[in-house]
């Protein structure tokens, strides 16, 4: 199995995938790591020991988050994330990974990877956690703004298929992010969906409310890019603020700080339940080959998790799968 990444996209980068890159190939069998990006620097943060299982493909380009998108893939058609979509699609790689600008990896995803057939708009799908571990899938957070019911029910199809074969969870759950659970609810884009839903083959339990997301509701949620990307963020922001409130009154005064010493372990399984970089990244599904988006500070944990979600995406012909099951429809 062979998988290229972007070494130069992210906050810590390139330490940050090479650490990633270690990772698995200390820990998955058979895998074949390609970085892309400025050798000197990539070079310096690989071990001896490394340097001959690591493949380095320099670069003298890098797109940087403030770019603007599709642009910078025509116009930096040397830089590290576009070169390393071009593997895919010349199928010298089985998938790629970027942690860089999330815009240009979608039209670089489009243009060098290409879409598969009978699907109208790719979706970014992350994994977020559950109060019970197991974790659910939601998507589209932020790859389209905009969405027809078509393409809710697109990505539902998507979402059961990865969950099914990578997460192992027979007969997915899924759900239609609305205000209320109602089958009436909502505007017209969730109302036609709710519909298109209902009459398919998946298991749909019908609109779920963001309050009831982390508690496990369904194992897929659907929406259009803008509302994903709004409850994406509220999450996050949720769960720093949370934390940092916890920090706050935990170190207030002596008496806090014993307790929290106490309750250390537990804050700690609490942050690990809540960390995304256990989930890996955001599979930009509907594509014809594996390409993740990485969280843009992820740290080496995070760039393995990346890189294994890319590995059992290939292991287990998630797109292959997605293809067929849309031209059956």
């Amino acid at each position: 199995m062979k998988i290229a990444i972007d070494a130069m996209g992210g906050d810590h980068a390139p330490q940050a995938v090479v650490d990633g890159a270690i990772k698995a190939i200390d820990k998955i069998k058979g895998i074949e790591i390609t970085l892309f990006g400025d050798k000197q620097l990539i070079d310096d943060s690989i071990p001896e020991q490394y340097k001959t299982q690591i493949k380095v493909i320099h670069t003298d380009e890098k797109i940087d988050s403030n770019d603007d998108p599709v642009k910078a893939v025509r116009k930096k058609r040397n830089s590290s994330m576009v070169l390393a979509t071009k593997e895919v699609k010349e199928q010298k790689v089985d998938a790629c990974i970027s942690a860089g600008n999330t815009g240009a990896l979608i039209a670089s995803g489009l243009f060098n990877v290409g879409r598969i057939k009978g699907i109208d708009r790719p979706g970014f799908a992350p994994t977020f956690p559950t109060i019970d571990g197991k974790g659910f899938l939601m998507l589209d957070v932020g790859a389209n703004s905009d969405a027809k019911p078509s393409h809710l029910l697109q990505y539902a199809i998507m979402g059961s298929i990865y969950s099914e074969k990578v997460r192992g969870i027979a007969q997915p759950k899924i759900g239609l992010l609305n205000i209320g659970t109602e089958e009436n609810k909502g505007n017209e884009l969730t109302k036609n969906a709710y519909e298109l839903l209902s009459q398919s083959s998946l298991n749909f339990v019908g609109n779920v409310e963001a309050r009831d997301l982390l508690n496990g509701v369904a194992d897929v949620v659907v929406t259009d890019g803008f509302t994903g990307n709004v409850a994406l963020k509220a999450i996050e922001g949720t769960a720093m603020s949370i934390f940092s409130m916890l920090k706050e009154e935990l170190t207030s005064s002596l008496p806090s700080k014993l307790a929290a010493s106490i309750l250390k372990p537990q804050l700690k399984n609490l942050k690990a339940k809540l960390d995304y970089s256990e989930y890996g990244g955001a599979g930009l599904f509907g594509l014809k080959y594996p390409v993740i988006k990485a969280h843009g500070s992820s740290d080496g944990q995070a760039m393995f998790s990346a890189i294994q979600q890319a590995s059992e995406m290939v292991t287990n012909n998630v797109c292959e799968l997605i293809e067929s099951a849309v031209n059956e429809r």
